[in-house]
C-alpha cells in the first residue's frame, strides 16, 4: 500500500495521452480527460502496452529471486482469499488444486481496505502474462462502484482465531452483469476499490502471472484501524511522492 495525495492524483490526470484498448491488443491513443471520464463511469480502466515484453520479463525474473530469498517460516504462511470460508489459511506449494489456480470470487477491493471517506483506494493490477478467458482474466460490473461497499473483512479481537471476520454479506449477483476484460502482456488495469470484480479459475496450460498493488490517496483519508493490514513504525505505508 502506497500514499498519494490529491495534487498527486492530479498531475497524473494531466499526463500525455497514453495507449489504451477496449479489446486486447487494440491500440489508440485517448485523451486523459477522456480516460477519467471512462474510469469514473466504469470504475475500472484498460490500459494496453504500460510495460514492454522485456519490462515484464524483468519483472518475473526479479519477483522469482526475491520469492526464491525467501525464508518464511511455516506458521507464518499464509494465504489471502476473498472467501469468507477462506479467509486466511496455510499455503502450501502448487495450491489452487488440480486444474490450475482457483478462481477470485466476487468482491470489492474496499471490503478489505477500508477508508473513511470510500473511494480513497485505487488498485493497480499489472498482467505480466497474457490474461485471456481461457486462462482466468478479470471480470468487473460496469458502474458498480456507484452502490457503496457490502461487507467489511475486519481484525478480529487480539487472540481469536481466526485473525478475521466478516460485517455484512456479499449478495448474489446475476453473471451476466459481469463482462471479461482480457489483456495482453503489459498491460495495466486500474481498479476503483469498490467496483465489484472476479476472475474464473484458470482450467489451461497456461500460468497467467500479475503484479497487483493500491494506492491510497493520503490528505483527508482515514485508515480504518479495523482494517486486517496496518502500516507500523517499522513498516509504514510507503508515500508514493515526498
Amino acid at each position: 500500500m502506497a500514499c498519494l495525495s490529491p495534487s498527486q492524483l492530479q498531475k497524473n490526470r494531466n499526463l500525455k495521452p497514453r495507449v489504451v484498448g477496449s479489446q486486447p491488443g487494440a491500440v489508440q491513443a485517448t485523451a486523459p480527460a477522456v480516460l477519467w471520464e471512462r474510469f469514473q463511469e466504469d470504475g475500472f480502466l484498460v490500459l494496453e502496452g504500460f510495460l514492454s515484453a522485456d519490462e515484464c520479463e524483468a519483472m518475473q525474473r526479479r519477483i522469482g529471486e526475491i520469492v526464491a530469498e525467501m525464508d518464511v517460516p511455516l506458521h507464518c504462511r499464509t494465504e489471502f482469499s476473498t472467501q469468507e470460508e477462506e479467509q486466511l489459511r496455510a499455503q502450501q506449494p502448487h495450491f489452487g488444486g488440480e486444474g490450475g489456480p482457483a478462481a477470485v470470487t466476487p468482491h470489492q477491493d474496499a471490503s478489505f481496505l477500508y477508508t473513511e471517506p470510500l473511494g480513497r483506494v485505487l488498485g493497480l493490477w499489472i498482467a505480466l502474462e497474457d490474461a485471456v478467458l481461457e486462462n482466468g482474466c478479470l471480470w468487473f460490473i460496469p458502474g458498480s462502484h456507484r452502490g457503496g461497499v457490502s461487507r467489511r473483512m475486519v481484525r478480529a479481537p487480539a487472540g481469536s482465531a481466526p485473525g478475521t471476520s466478516f460485517l455484512g454479506s456479499e449478495p448474489t449477483r446475476d453473471n451476466s452483469f459481469f463482462v471479461p476484460t482480457p489483456v495482453l502482456r503489459g498491460a495495466l488495469v486500474l481498479i476503483h476499490g469498490e467496483v465489484v470484480h472476479k476472475s474464473e479459475r484458470n482450467f489451461s496450460d497456461r500460468s497467467r502471472q500479475a503484479y497487483t498493488f493500491h494506492l491510497m490517496e493520503a490528505a483527508g483519508t482515514v485508515w480504518s484501524p479495523d482494517n486486517w493490514l496496518q502500516p507500523t513504525p517499522e513498516l509504514p505505508f510507503p508515500p508514493l511522492y515526498i
